[in-house]
């Protein structure tokens, strides 16, 4: 969910200026090591140091965890929210975790304060009716999960796409790990997913087989595209891979669901506009790093950009600065009061 996460997911970092889903989630945040410079240069960064601390006291913020969910779109937007969130003074720990109940409980003890992109549709309302965290509104990203097949088979088999028609294909994507059944590749664990229920309800001649992790997900499309062989997973996007590689979605009756508990199986993953959670502690206690979480907000062209960075050799730290250092307007209407 990822990800419902569906995901797109567990995994990752707080959000640094702006900067993912995918797996792939940001290591700790980093801090610079500073060395003897010129007498002018040394002037200018403490006269620097000495406005930013002015406008945004380190104490003034406190300490927060940001939850890092296992996606590199997650990971990009939890970095850029950190990053910026450094900029205000804050001190701030990345802990990778689950998504869904794991890391809502790890918020109720107080382990972390933030989700910067939560898949679950709702799945967190318990523990927002106990007052351990709050809704924060959507991040501006919008989430869509479901079974995806390579463009080339869309293109040579035009009605593969729809599912009533995933039996008529089914020895296409026969392995030897399915036998003589077709292989429905799923998210790894940690991701919240419906294939079961979807595989029993329509009667479809597939076998679930784990993938393990979102590069194995990536790996598979990658293979099957460039060399013309079958493959059925999972994916979603926001995900800068398909800016790469191609995908068709195939597309079940439309979605009746949001609790992927309660799901039938009949229907498809919803779209769901991604949420921002955090504690009530954070949200109440006056911290610029609140004002951050609450506004902010992003395209899945802001998130992709950061991912595909990442991606390409950038460390989150590095690729979420680029972004936060291309728009100053954004990032400035994030802290604004």
């Amino acid at each position: 969910m990822k990800k419902l996460a569906m995901r797109q997911v567990g995994i990752v970092s707080v959000f640094a200026a702006v900067g993912l889903m995918v797996a792939a989630c940001g290591g700790g945040v980093n801090s610079a090591a500073s060395s003897a410079a010129p007498a002018a240069t040394a002037a200018a960064s403490a006269a620097a140091s000495a406005a930013a601390s002015e406008a945004a006291p380190a104490a003034d913020c406190g300490d927060w965890g940001v939850a890092m969910h296992a996606w590199v779109g997650y990971t990009a937007s939890a970095q850029v929210l950190t990053n910026v969130a450094k900029s205000l003074g804050c001190n701030i720990t990345q802990t990778t975790l689950d998504e869904g109940g794991v890391t809502y409980d790890a918020m109720e003890a107080g382990s972390v304060d933030v989700i910067i992109e939560d898949w679950g549709g709702g799945r967190w309302q318990e523990w927002v009716d106990r007052g351990a965290i709050q809704d924060v509104g959507s991040n501006g990203n919008i989430g869509l999960i479901g079974m995806f097949v390579p463009q080339w088979m869309a293109d040579k088999y035009p009605d593969i796409t729809d599912s009533a028609n995933l039996n008529k294909y089914s020895d296409l994507f026969k392995t030897s790990e399915s036998g003589d059944k077709g292989a429905w590749y799923e998210g790894p664990p940690g991701y919240t997913t419906i294939g079961e229920k979807i595989i029993a309800a329509n009667k479809l001649n597939y076998k679930i087989i784990s993938t393990g992790s979102e590069a194995a997900l990536i790996e598979l499309f990658t293979a099957a595209s460039k060399n013309n062989t079958a493959a059925l997973g999972y994916f979603y996007e926001p995900q800068n891979f398909l800016a790469k590689v191609p995908l068709a979605r195939i597309n079940f009756p439309a979605n009746d669901w949001t609790d992927a508990e309660k799901a039938s199986g009949l229907t498809d993953y919803p779209k769901t506009d991604l949420q921002k959670l955090a504690t009530a502690k954070l949200m109440e206690s006056g911290s610029p790093f609140a004002t951050l979480v609450k506004n902010f907000s992003w395209t899945n062209a802001d998130q992709n950009a950061v991912a595909l960075d990442i991606e390409s050799g950038m460390t989150p730290e590095e690729a979420a600065q680029k972004w936060i250092d291309a728009n100053p307007d954004k990032v400035a209407a994030w802290t604004a009061g």
